[in-house]
């Protein structure tokens, strides 16, 4: 398997400079390479790297069974593996699959307040909230533990993966500053990336498999492992009477991203089924970094988060690749060649863009009032701008529409064309998403 760049390995390199007393908590869907990037960080940034896993070693739990102070814990460590060396200001001490040893979540807040040793944590908290209370820490670490949510690979990691280099990227991020048309062999090269995005998505697994082949064959076998494992993970970690409500709730997912009105709704789940039942259930996925979770104003004005209708939202796959595969291999077949038609093409390239904005940061949201809706607005530095996203060239009444308002400085049309701009409508590439940021 080729070595992927990431992104996240550049965080991790900034939190290190920057981190004060603080631990560090990488939180995401699993098999999106989280342990490989942490351990690539630690054993290139540190004189001495500790991992500890606690699957495959649970003797480890007994280390923070008693005092939780960081000389009786680095005294435990050594007894279990004497060849360790604990660097002052030079090591680095990840625990990994945290979830199974709690005592090791409330020790975090020690190793900060000791902070000799750069601790970082990693796993699945899923088991621990909703299935095994009796796993619960004695004490969250608030104040000295930072989460953070890595993610399968974004479209830019995908591009270094197909050769593609910063330079380049950042050659095409001025155009669309400067809101120049893209010169149009250029412009055709990145439409066909983008698709080629859509369809092999961003799991480390998926990507370097088929940077490696080439085969679309391969690409769909392994996506499809992944969603049966994705599955077996509602099964470990969840309770069991919740387990079958998750479990419809995950399958029904690419069942309503296909429909033209893709508000997530309880009905489409179980006939008759209410909030009440399922709202947990959304909840775990939403948790478990399997689906994100895009909110609903109707209200356009700054400080979108007030404006949130309980009770509306839409739900997206966590990676564009594997929502492909729920589809099959012909429908990836006619993403590639362009030739998909119909309300399931709006579906994977609405959550396309869900997941580029996510990757950048940005809280998905949606407007709906009457009967004007638009996929996502973001709040900017200008203000807020709506973005209308358009499977293929038509008309944009609901983005006209909103453009009327003062306060709305500009909006996004992301098509299948080039970048023009027609007053305060700029119509965009899809994959110029990855250049859209939010003020914060």
């Amino acid at each position: 398997m080729i070595e992927l760049k990431r992104q996240f390995y550049d965080f991790l390199v900034g939190w290190k400079a920057e981190k004060g007393r603080e631990c560090l908590l990488v939180k995401g869907a699993r098999q999106i390479g989280k342990t490989f990037i942490i351990e690539k960080f630690g054993r290139e940034n540190y004189d001495s790297f500790i991992e500890i896993n606690f699957i495959e070693e649970p003797d480890f739990c007994a280390v923070f069974n008693g005092s939780l102070d960081a000389d009786t814990i680095c005294a435990g460590i050594s007894a279990i593996r004497p060849d360790v060396r604990f660097v002052p200001d030079g090591t680095l001490i990840f625990l990994d699959e945290i979830q199974e040893c709690p005592n090791a979540r409330t020790a975090l807040k020690f190793l900060a307040q000791d902070g000799r040793y750069d601790v970082v944590a990693s796993g699945s908290l899923l088991g621990i909230k909703y299935k095994r209370k009796d796993r619960e820490p004695k004490s969250i670490p608030v104040g000295f533990e930072r989460q953070i949510t890595m993610h399968s690979l974004s479209f830019e990691e995908f591009l270094w993966a197909k050769g593609y280099d910063r330079g380049q990227i950042w050659r095409l991020r001025e155009y669309f500053l400067r809101r120049d048309p893209v010169p149009e062999v250029a412009n055709g090269k990145f439409h066909d990336l983008m698709r080629e995005y859509a369809v092999v998505g961003g799991m480390p697994e998926v990507v370097s498999g088929y940077i490696e082949n080439r085969h679309f064959g391969d690409v769909q076998r392994v996506q499809e492992k992944i969603l049966s494992s994705y599955i077996d993970d509602i099964h470990k970690y969840a309770s069991t009477v919740d387990i079958p409500k998750i479990e419809r709730c995950f399958r029904a997912m690419p069942l309503i991203l296909a429909k033209e009105n893709r508000k997530f709704k309880y009905s489409e789940v179980e006939k008759g089924a209410s909030a009440r039942k399922y709202l947990s259930s959304v909840d775990w996925l939403k948790d478990s970094s399997l689906a994100s979770l895009a909110e609903c104003v109707n209200v356009a004005l700054t400080g979108l988060s007030g404006y949130i209708k309980e009770d509306w939202f839409k739900l997206y796959l966590s990676d564009v690749g594997l929502l492909c595969a729920s589809y099959g291999m012909l429908t990836k077949r006619q993403v590639l060649d362009g030739s998909l038609k119909g309300s399931v093409k709006g579906g994977i390239y609405e959550n396309l863009v869900a997941g580029i904005l996510a990757r950048n940061g940005i809280p998905l949201i949606y407007y709906r009032k009457d009967e004007v809706e638009m996929e996502f607005v973001v709040e900017t530095g200008d203000g807020v701008v709506p973005v209308e996203v358009k499977a293929q060239s038509g008309r944009t009444l609901s983005l006209d529409k909103m453009l009327q308002e003062g306060h709305i400085p500009y909006g996004y049309k992301l098509t299948g064309g080039n970048i023009g701009v027609s007053g305060k409508k700029i119509t965009m590439p899809h994959y110029m998403a990855m250049f859209i940021t939010s003020a914060t």
